[in-house]
């Protein structure tokens, strides 16, 4: 078996997927690659075939018809034969150095006789535009050197949620959590991260900066016009992610990760109603109220708190100016932050 399945979905990835794969070969025997070609019309399907048939023994690739960037993942859960499974975006890329100490350690755990659920990198956030970078830590969240459990995590701040580039998940609790990822829908990431974190017992977290976090093509899917576009689909991943758990029940069994998953689920509940707000139209702003709706039907008590007592009162504000000061901050938390 390999220590650690890579899946990179690939859609017309021509001009940049060389650099990713490259840096995860380094990985060497101890890892597996699958090149999922989402159905792309450049010569990403040729580029892959090229590198399974240098590489055969851990390039594999899967042709597939455009079914978006959540059924790449998927692909890779179903044919993963790696412990661990980790997604990486084919314009971004893997620290060769730390990869080789992430190996080290999913060797440990490959020989204990219940492998660590869930192992915690550090991501950076490369910024092209203005050529600097962010470094995305949990020191302050996460015990060092040692295996911990849900009960013995701090506090994360706003900017240090879980993404899909800091976690390495062990695939079958992937798999036996159930997890299928919509077709044809961006920042389904949110699900991949969010819905396994209840089925998680163990943890450990390792303080190296791993994935590299390429932020800056105008077609980007966290480009704020982009995300007015496809607003749609935040809103459609936002409310799977309602769906996904009942909040209390979670903190019933593990107080502090259901404190995370609130802030976690505020979040996106505040991401879709800023750019509901930004669209403006009479249809975005409907669509912003069904949403807040829906979470009152779901749970009245996790809605109230939400909307008036967390993160989320941020884009609840009354009225024409009050929609215009949630802008207004929201673009002042990216400047800070460098989110996107």
């Amino acid at each position: 078996m390999k220590l650690l399945t890579f899946a990179v979905p690939c859609y017309n990835s021509q001009d940049y997927m060389d650099h990713c794969i490259q840096t995860l070969l380094e990985g060497g025997e101890d890892v597996e690659i699958i090149l999922v070609d989402d159905g792309s019309k450049d010569g990403t399907g040729a580029i892959a075939d090229r590198y399974a048939a240098e590489h055969p023994s851990i390039v594999r690739v899967i042709h597939q018809e455009n079914g978006g960037h959540g059924e790449g993942v998927n692909q890779g859960i179903r044919h993963a034969t790696g412990l661990y499974y980790k997604v990486v975006d084919s314009d971004d890329w893997a620290d060769v150095d730390a990869l080789r100490k992430v190996i080290e350690k999913l060797r440990e755990f490959s020989r204990m006789p219940e492998p660590v659920d869930l192992l915690v990198c550090n991501y950076v956030y490369e910024h092209v535009a203005d050529q600097t970078r962010k470094v995305i830590r949990y020191a302050n969240v996460f015990p060092q050197g040692r295996v911990f459990t849900w009960e013995e995590i701090g506090r994360f701040r706003p900017s240090q949620y879980l993404l899909m580039h800091s976690v390495f998940y062990r695939t079958q609790l992937l798999r036996d959590c159930g997890l299928e990822l919509p077709k044809h829908t961006f920042y389904v990431d949110n699900i991949f991260v969010y819905q396994p974190l209840p089925f998680v017992k163990t943890l450990y977290y390792m303080d190296l900066d791993f994935y590299r976090y390429f932020i800056g093509r105008a077609d980007q899917s966290v480009n704020e016009q982009v995300m007015v576009r496809r607003v749609d689909q935040q809103v459609r991943v936002t409310r799977l992610m309602i769906d996904a758990h009942d909040l209390r029940k979670v903190s019933a069994q593990h107080r502090r990760l259901g404190r995370y998953m609130f802030n976690y689920l505020a979040m996106m509940m505040t991401i879709s109603s800023i750019f509901l707000i930004i669209d403006g139209s009479p249809e975005a702003l409907g669509k912003k109220t069904q949403l807040w709706e829906y979470m009152r039907t779901v749970d009245k008590a996790v809605y109230h708190r939400m909307k008036y007592r967390s993160i989320s009162a941020v884009g609840n504000f009354p009225g024409y100016q009050g929609r215009k000061l949630s802008v207004g901050l929201y673009r002042l938390a990216r400047r800070i932050y460098k989110f996107n």
